[in-house]
């Protein structure tokens, strides 16, 4: 029997495996903040079609990069302690939205790693 696979998903995958190989910590923290807000743009679109599959792989997704940012924080810089509580509750509501779906809360943690996002890459490495 085949296996049905997306290939959308593998073409992801390849992407997403090139671009972590020789990354520097600068742009493993791009993509993860990437993954993070377009997770959860995939996850507000697939509640909207009523895909429940995808929502939850996408919220699945959104956990994952938010649980590698915090791992990467060193908690011995003085913005570490704030960043993993960040962190945190950005994962707890995620988590929370599995449960009980709430769309505008997801837009503002995606609206706010947006804005994270662009201010990381706006500052001078």
């Amino acid at each position: 029997m085949l296996l049905r696979r997306d290939p959308c998903e593998a073409y992801r995958r390849v992407d997403f495996d090139a671009r972590v190989t020789g990354a520097d910590s600068r742009q493993l923290v791009d993509l993860c903040l990437e993954q993070l807000t377009g997770s959860i743009g995939r996850a507000i679109y697939a509640e909207g079609r009523g895909d429940n599959g995808a929502k939850s792989a996408a919220l699945t997704r959104a956990t994952a990069a938010l649980t590698a940012l915090q791992l990467g924080v060193d908690s011995t810089n003085p913005t570490g302690p704030a960043l993993i509580q960040l962190y945190q509750s950005a994962r707890k509501a995620v988590l929370d939205c599995a449960v009980r779906f709430d769309a505008v809360r997801l837009e503002t943690i995606r609206a706010d790693f947006l804005e994270i996002r662009q201010a990381m890459l706006g500052a001078p490495a």
